[in-house]
This record gives C-alpha cells, structure tokens and sequence, in this order.
C-alpha cells in the first residue's frame, strides 16, 4: 500500500490517506513537541509522500498546531488539497464554565477560534474530541449541524466516547436529516484492545470510519524502552501516560511483535502500524511524528504485508478480555445453531440442549 491509495472515510464520499498525520506535537508548547521549521518540514515530507490527511485539535499546545498549520497551508497555498481535522470540546479560557464542552455556545465559539487560527473558510472533518457528560446530545448534534450547514464544517464526527452514546447520536441524526457522524477517532493498538467489544462493531454498523490515535502506545510498541531499565530524561517528559504501560503484559506483547519484524525484516513500529492498519473497521490510523526520522518509519509501516500466520501470532499475544457478554455471545452458536452450519462457521450444540425429540419432552 502507498500513502496516495486513498480511502473513503466511513459512509461518505471524503477520500483520505490510509494514515493520518497527527499534529499534537506541533509546537514545543507542551515542553517536547516540535519547532515550527520542523513540524513545517514533516508537512511538506507527508505531503510529498502523497498524505494529505491532518489530524489536530484546538487545544493542541495551546492553540500552537493549528497555527503552524494554517500558516504554513496559506502560504504554501495547499489549503483546498488538504483535509483538516480538528476538534472541540478542550477549554481554551482559564475560569469559562462555557469555554470548553459540547454545548452550542462552546461549539460554535470554538469553531470561529480554530477557523481563525487554521486561516480557512471551513473544516474538513470537526470532531467532538470527548463525550461531554453534562450537555444534552441533541444540542450537540444540532449545533453540528447548523455549522455543516452554513458551510463552516464539511463532516462531523466523534473522537472517545462510548459507543451507546455515539450509537444515540447517530440515530437522532439520521431519524431528524441532520449531518450524520462519518468517523471514530478511539484509541487502538496491540497493546489497547478493548475497543473491539463495543466501538469497533458500532462504528462499522452505524458507517463511521475508525481512524485510531496511540496505535504505538506513546512509544512503547516500537521497542525504544526496555525492560528494567528506566526511561531516559527525554523520554520521561511524557510522564505516566507512558511509563505505566510497561507492564508484563506488554514486554510480552513486545516480544511477539519483535519476532514478527525480525521474520518481516522490518522494525517493531512498522508491524504493530501494519496490524492496526488491516483490522476491521479501519480507515486512516493516526501517526504522530516529533522528528523527520519518526516519520519515515511511521510511513516505512505501508510496506509491510503481514502473513496470517503473524498477524495470528499478534493476535493471540495481545487478547483483550471483553466485557460482559462478549464471549458469551462469541460461544452463543454452540446452543443457537443446533451443530449445523451458518455463513461458513460450523457448531457443536450445547451440552445442555436437547439431542431429539425425547430429550426434548
């Protein structure tokens, strides 16, 4: 696969690379993210490569990535051939209980700053960045709406929310003709599984495309850490949300993963993005790159074909255990089809269902 063989995001007609260029790093703001010469050099790189997918948010260092990439989309005159997505919910004011969220006020003030900061008419994609627990889902659905309708967004979507809420959300739409969600930003990888019981199957039912963010796991699944041996300085600025995955489970996640690319003749970042790439659902995963060599290696992962037999291997080493009634409803076949055979999947009855008619009286 090549960045240029697009794909349709979700039920609709926006074409996307199948990965998506994220931009939390743009700008040191945050104390580890990149200058503006070079986040303004990872752009042109992806570009060059065919991307043409950003990925951002208005809270992203403080504002910062947005504006590098407006600047730099309005002076290099890409605007129109590019497709930015950007999110909502993060508040930017310090002591505004409206400054952040899912309601109408916040949305659409939040929209007039990112359009204002992205130095563009309109917004390609504009994800709901979390479920807001206190504002009604149909103000936020309606308030999506109208933005798409006075031509400030093109498509909406949400980004780390459960999976009944989006389901709710998505109903209301199509039952009241607004602009219905095209796309699930949710975090995934090896090493996060658990979306696969109830987003993963929500999201191909209901036509959201499922673009993952984290599908290296801060890092660790491209075998930059080791076990016992503490992080460098560098590496510790990203604090817990890194540090506290380096569990047992995942150095043996990482063994598996270090094999495969051994077997592949490859790196262990490019065979946990191959996985995350072929997995059900999946439209555009979400890359991150602090430097010009992140990126190379990031996009290095569209060369990779796993076999089944690895992609096998992978799955085996990285089960997550579901929630109630996952694998209840997985085994379910074994009292529900009678030892015959459905869609190509054979099943023994259940030990406690009737054999014949005698048993069965």
């Amino acid at each position: 696969m090549h960045l240029n063989h697009y794909v349709t995001l979700g039920r609709s007609g926006l074409r996307v690379s199948p990965l998506c260029l994220g931009t939390m790093t743009f700008g040191p703001d945050w104390g580890w993210g990149s200058d503006v010469a070079e986040s303004v050099n990872i752009m042109e790189a992806y570009f060059a490569a065919g991307g043409n997918f950003l990925d951002t948010a208005n809270m992203y260092t403080k504002g910062h990535s947005e504006k590098i990439i407006g600047d730099h989309l309005r002076a290099s005159r890409r605007r129109d051939r590019v497709v930015i997505a950007t999110k909502f919910f993060g508040g930017m004011f310090s002591g505004d209980p409206n400054g952040g969220g899912a309601g109408r006020k916040a949305i659409v003030d939040a929209c007039h700053h990112s359009l204002r900061r992205l130095q563009t008419d309109y917004i390609d994609l504009y994800w709901m960045h979390c479920w807001d627990i206190f504002t009604p889902i149909e103000e936020t659905m309606r308030a999506l709406d109208d933005l798409v309708k006075a031509g400030k967004v093109r498509h909406v979507g949400f980004s780390d929310t459960p999976a009944w809420k989006c389901a709710q959300a998505q109903t209301i739409a199509h039952f009241r003709g607004w602009s219905p969600l095209i796309a699930l930003q949710i975090e995934y990888s090896l090493l996060e599984r658990t979306v696969e019981g109830d987003l993963i199957p929500m999201a191909e039912e209901l036509g959201l495309g499922v673009t993952p963010w984290s599908p290296l796991k801060g890092g660790v699944l491209t075998g930059k850490y080791q076990k016992g041996k503490p992080p460098t300085a560098e590496e510790a600025k990203r604090g817990e949300w890194v540090t506290k995955h380096l569990t047992d489970r995942a150095w043996g996640i990482l063994e598996v993963v270090q094999r495969v690319a051994r077997e592949a003749n490859t790196g262990a970042a490019q065979v946990a993005l191959a996985w995350v790439r072929q997995r059900p659902g999946v439209g555009s995963t979400i890359i991150g790159a602090r430097t010009m060599d992140q990126l190379r290696s990031n996009l290095d992962s569209l060369k990779v074909a796993l076999t089944s037999e690895q992609t096998r291997a992978l799955d085996e080493a990285s089960r997550p255990a579901l929630n109630f009634p996952y694998d209840f409803v997985k085994n379910s076949a074994m009292f529900m089809q009678g030892a015959t055979t459905i869609n190509g999947r054979p099943a023994a009855p259940f030990p406690l269902a009737p054999q014949n008619d005698q048993e069965r009286h």
